[in-house]
């Protein structure tokens, strides 16, 4: 992995390579992004451009030892530590990140944007609580007491740190704060309010925004996957590139075709249609359930547009263009902040595992009573 291979972000590049030339690398990093981000992709870079034995003035070089070693996640001082599980072979103590390199690598080589469902399918710790374990702790401890091998850094990757255990944070915070020298801890993470305190007060935060719809449309086009098409998706992505991927492997007009029903139903108050759409959508995964209520914001913002007259500036297919000027036609402007409400609180329950059913079925009722709300208040 290397900077070049990720699209965008040039000045996250920058700043991560005038640190190492520099010799200012913070000893603690704090790669934040959302899912679908380049964080973890640009962690495993920035650790390729550490031990880069012919570094460039904006990359590694991709063919020294240390960077094919990279390549492959087999460097002997870069660490991976990442959520795992028991299995059915491995339990107890031996549930910690070395037992499961070959799994991860896997993972890695699949699809570095992947999130955590992703790899519970991988290493087989689906429908199980993931976790960094206490013993994890003093596994990283206990590399970290020995002496770089090859590269002039050693490097612990810790993927999702929501998932530490408060034992494993506690166990980490020393040598968070007091490292070997030449070490570098590079957290990736996704949600900065499951940190605690402690861990994020010592080390220093690194944004990574999400893709923007250029970004994810070039990514998809050099993928073979047609202009128009590509763009329909990027922009249906909310920023995330492996919902774009997924998306474009799956029926993606399908997808839109049942959300723009859904918004039919509830406008017709068809109760029916919407406890059936309630258990359809419970029966999609949670990549494409939070795709699908992205769509319902983004359709929001292009209604915004067209009441404020710049219509001009929606990117879409004329069919998509044509069911937005209609839309626009139900969703005054003042109906759209109270709809874009429900649609982040239901985002917000379904990222805590909340029943994907009553979610959405909660949503439909209001979004209902929202959508008639001049109907309802003229009765009365």
């Amino acid at each position: 992995m290397q900077f070049s291979t990720i699209k965008g972000l040039n000045h996250v590049k920058a700043r991560l390579i005038e640190a190492a030339n520099k010799d200012h690398v913070a000893h603690a990093q704090l790669f934040l992004g959302p899912e679908g981000s380049a964080n973890l992709a640009m962690a495993i870079a920035f650790a390729s451009y550490l031990n880069c034995e012919d570094p460039g003035e904006n990359d590694s070089c991709g063919s020294c030892p240390s960077c094919l070693k990279n390549q492959k996640y087999i460097h002997p001082d870069v660490h991976y530590v990442f959520p795992v599980s028991s299995t059915k072979k491995i339990t107890g103590k031996d549930v910690v990140s070395n037992s499961f390199l070959k799994e991860w690598r896997q993972f890695l080589e699949g699809d570095v944007y992947g999130d955590i469902s992703d790899w519970s399918v991988v290493f087989g710790g689906e429908n199980k609580n993931l976790n960094i374990s206490k013993e994890e702790s003093r596994s990283i401890i206990q590399k970290l007491s020995l002496k770089a091998f090859e590269g002039r850094y050693k490097v612990v990757i810790i993927w999702m740190p929501e998932f530490l255990h408060p034992a494993a944070a506690n166990g980490l915070l020393k040598v968070l704060e007091e490292p070997s020298e030449h070490t570098v801890f590079i957290l990736v993470a996704h949600d900065r309010e499951k940190l605690l305190g402690t861990i994020l007060s010592r080390t220093q935060l690194v944004a990574i925004r999400s893709f923007d719809h250029l970004e994810i449309e070039e990514q998809l086009i050099a993928a073979g996957i047609p202009e128009e098409r590509a763009s329909h998706l990027a922009r249906l992505s909310g920023g995330n590139l492996r919902l774009a991927f997924r998306t474009a492997s799956e029926q993606a007009g399908d997808q839109v075709s049942s959300a723009k029903d859904w918004f039919r139903f509830c406008y017709g108050r068809n109760m029916k249609e919407l406890v059936r759409r309630s258990d359809e959508f419970h029966s999609m995964n949670k990549l494409s359930q939070r795709g699908l209520l992205k769509f319902a914001l983004s359709l929001l913002r292009d209604t915004l547009l067209v009441h404020y007259g710049d219509s001009q500036l929606l990117k879409l297919p004329e069919q998509e263009k044509d069911f937005v000027r209609k839309f626009s036609q139900v969703v005054t402007p003042e109906k759209i902040e109270p709809l874009s409400l429900l649609f982040s609180q239901a985002l917000f329950h379904l990222e805590r595992n909340a029943s994907a059913k009553m979610v959405f079925l909660d949503l439909s009722i209001n979004v209902s009573q929202n959508l008639n709300l001049q109907h309802l208040e003229a009765k009365h």
